[in-house]
């Protein structure tokens, strides 16, 4: 029987999490949680997730676009370090590009029995995990045909292996030809960091041109050392894809091309003006030049790609990336940015391209003969922290810089994160080139994914809510996040121990993970009555939830000072939508509350609950 001094007191917490100070200064704010959102102030769960195609892809996807082409057909492109996807009528195709292509005959060998075939191809350049398939080609071994794409693993500099489906009938030496269609090289999944012997594993790529070998040191003055991730930029170029793999050149995908298979192909015009190195892509909106951002300097019209400046934008000939030559026929051109060490990346906003260097953030406008683009610069201190770390939101740009988060909507605004030293704190920041921000427009959310704690992938999500102003956080497997204006719900890329796999993510009353239960929770701040000056005593709660199905669970924590190391816990205690109330006996000088589910299909939001306390003396 509940005690009738005792009064009913809602508990109403501030929304978004507070993790700022401590979790006792915090009083009257929701302090920690996973997997939830606010609405109108209110706390509730976020809906689940399913794979689109059941098919797997090689690597982790590092950007992501999505359109409709001019037949309505819905498709979604992709990269990874190792290769570049499309999604298109619930298939997922391997449109890599291919780097070179040679005839060879007498080149293959195998042995009766066996699903290995070596494969010869003087100083083919190639390393393990390399891709590489045939066309033309030979049967080997009585009774192996040669399709597919093919894993190379090296033997030596003239020699590989790949391993086919079936074991050959019958020995074969120094036979069959071929035609050999290289894949670009695969890149790094992990950033690698510090120098000498461990700066990677054994034959791991960390230089340009070579592997390292067994007790061989990366120098600190080496040139060509790589200690970046393979990163790719993707943007749409009317019904097609424009595509660049940081570091190398850019490519084309044709949705109507109609080769086969159909794969992404090199951009390249007749003066063979096309940067061969660049970092980043983005397309302007209106105009249509298409603009590298860290490039090849113009040279001269005979040798037309002069060295590279990792603070260049460069952009093509209105309409036509092919033609990246300056003339008075052209609007291509070029300038160099100041303040910073390299161009990070770019997206499009109202009537311009916003683009960040390592420190600074500049807008990029139209404005016609003679100039083409008009530069100037909006901010210092404020770079970007990965390529794919700001997104723009009607009009207004957001970003993650290297210690905060940000907002430009004319003039460049830190944005009060209550959650930013947390956040930080967590971040692994040798991984911070795999941050990826998002919209979620149904919600009018902002997401950036990133590593945390010691994960090498992203395993966090951060989120923001523009409009009611409240930040959260949590756990996920997604690498890359677009916003539902093509598939009516967000897609994203994740890997699972299962492989990677392309998601529908939050579709309309879905609240499970590939039918598995997803967990949630939610905890407050502590609280107490009269500073805690008194103890409170509380014995009874009315729930007010919104469940769908299942049940969740509430529990609640007393402690008599905010460094206690003992606590006592009460519950947790079981809710479904019909239970009316429920009786407890806690006591202690400040208390938090927990509310968590992990029931299949459960669908739970918070209203007003109420919790009768009281005063119960000073000890």
């Amino acid at each position: 029987m509940s005690n009738p001094d005792a009064k009913l007191m809602k508990l109403d917490f501030a929304p978004g999490f507070h993790r700022e100070s401590t979790q006792y200064a915090e009083e009257g704010k929701w302090y920690d949680g996973d997997r939830v959102r606010f609405r109108a102030g209110k706390p509730e769960v976020l809906r689940g997730y399913e794979t689109k195609v059941s098919a797997t892809f090689d690597g982790n996807a590092r950007d992501l676009v999505t359109w409709a082409d001019n037949n309505r057909f819905k498709r979604a492109l992709w990269g990874t370090e190792k290769k570049l996807y499309e999604h298109n009528g619930d298939e997922i195709f391997d449109i890599t590009p291919v780097s070179v292509s040679v005839t060879l005959a007498n080149v293959f060998g195998t042995s009766v029995g066996t699903t290995r075939v070596c494969v010869s191809d003087g100083s083919h350049g190639r390393k393990d995990g390399d891709f590489v398939f045939f066309t033309s080609a030979a049967v080997i071994g009585s009774d192996v045909s040669l399709e597919g794409v093919y894993s190379i693993s090296v033997i030596d500099t003239n020699v590989y292996a790949i391993e086919v489906t079936s074991a050959a009938g019958a020995t074969s030496t120094q036979t069959g030809t071929a035609t050999f269609h290289y894949l670009i090289a695969t890149g790094a999944e992990n950033a690698v960091t510090g120098l000498g012997y461990g700066a990677a594993s054994y034959q791991a790529t960390v230089c340009a041109s070579q592997t390292r070998a067994w007790n061989q040191p990366t120098s600190l003055g080496a040139s060509d050392f790589v200690n970046t991730i393979t990163q790719w930029s993707l943007d749409n170029w009317g019904e097609d894809v424009v595509a660049n793999r940081r570091g190398g050149t850019i490519y084309n995908f044709d949705t109507d091309a109609s080769t086969t298979p159909l794969r992404a192909t090199k951009v390249s015009g007749a003066t063979n003006s096309t940067p061969t190195t660049v970092n980043s892509i983005v397309v302007s909106p209106n105009d249509r030049h298409l603009i590298a951002l860290g490039s090849n300097a113009f040279n001269t019209t005979s040798s037309p790609t002069g060295s590279f400046d990792p603070m260049t934008v460069r952009w093509s000939h209105q309409e036509d990336f092919t033609n990246w030559v300056p003339s008075v026929s052209s609007t291509s051109g070029e300038t160099v940015l100041t303040d910073g060490t390299e161009i990070v990346g770019g997206v499009r906003s109202r009537n311009a391209i916003n683009i960040w260097t390592d420190n600074s953030l500049w807008t990029m406008q139209f404005v016609g003969p003679p100039f083409t683009f008009n530069f100037k610069q909006m901010g210092s201190n404020c770079g970007l922290i990965s390529p794919h770390a700001g997104v723009d939101y009607n009009g207004i740009t957001y970003w993650m810089g290297y210690e905060n988060f940000y907002a430009f909507d004319g003039q460049v605004r830190n944005l009060p994160a209550t959650i930013r030293r947390y956040i930080y704190d967590d971040l692994n920041i040798d991984q911070k080139d795999k941050i990826f921000a998002g919209v979620n427009s149904e919600f009018k959310e902002i997401i950036w994914l990133y590593p945390g704690g010691t994960s090498s992938e992203c395993d966090s999500y951060v989120l923001y809510s523009p409009e009611e102003n409240y930040w959260t956080y949590g756990t996920c497997f997604w690498t890359t996040f677009a916003d539902r204006t093509v598939f009516g719900n967000t897609i994203t890329t994740g890997t699972t121990v299962a492989g990677s796999n392309l998601y529908n993510n939050e579709p309309t009353d879905m609240f499970t993970g590939n039918n598995d239960a997803l967990t949630s929770y939610l905890e407050s701040a502590d609280f107490d009555l009269q500073d805690g000056n008194e103890l409170i005593f509380m014995d009874k709660l009315i729930p007010d939830f919104d469940i769908n199905t299942g049940n969740i669970q509430f529990s609640i924590k007393t402690k008599q000072y905010p460094e206690s190391s003992q606590s006592i816990e009460k519950g947790p205690f079981t809710i479904t939508n019909t239970t009316e109330k429920i009786s407890l006996r806690a006591r202690g000088r400040q208390a938090k509350i927990r509310v968590s589910c992990n029931s299949t299909g459960t669908k739970w939001r918070w209203g007003s609950l109420r919790m009768a306390m009281q005063t119960d003396g000073g000890r």
